[in-house]
C-alpha cells in the first residue's frame, strides 16, 4: 500500500496505539479470531519494531502481509488478509506456534494391552 493513504472502506482497522510488540501481535490475534477468512485487516502501531515483527507474525501464522504505508496522522500501518486456515498460536504468546499433541505410540499401546 502507498504512503499516507486512506483506510480501504472494507477494511477491519485495529488501532495498536502505543502498544509495545508483544501486546500488539496479543491484540492483532484476538481481534482476527472473530473475523472471517479473507478480511482485509489494517492494523495501525507506532511501535516501531512492528516494521519487522508484523509480516513475521503473518509468515508464521499463514495470514497473507499486503504491506504498510503511513496514515494521514503519520502513524504507521500494516494491512494483512486473514488466512482461510491460520496455524494455532498460543493464546497468551501469539508469536509461538501450539504443538499438536504427540502421535500415539504404538509400543506403548501394546504394552499396556
Amino acid at each position: 500500500m502507498g504512503d499516507r493513504v486512506a483506510t480501504p472502506p472494507t477494511a477491519h482497522v485495529v488501532d495498536g496505539g502505543e502498544r509495545a510488540c508483544g501486546e500488539l501481535l496479543l491484540e492483532l490475534s484476538r481481534e482476527l479470531r472473530e473475523l472471517p477468512a479473507g478480511s482485509l485487516v489494517r492494523l495501525v502501531a507506532t511501535d516501531p519494531a512492528a516494521v519487522i515483527d508484523v509480516p513475521a507474525w503473518c509468515h508464521l501464522s499463514g495470514n497473507r502481509y499486503v504491506g504498510q504505508g503511513r496514515q494521514r496522522d503519520g502513524r504507521a500501518h500494516y494491512d494483512l488478509v486473514v488466512a482461510a486456515d491460520p496455524a494455532r498460536t498460543v493464546s497468551a504468546q501469539p508469536w509461538r506456534l501450539e504443538r499438536p499433541p504427540p502421535p500415539p505410540n504404538p509400543a506403548r499401546q501394546e504394552r499396556s494391552a
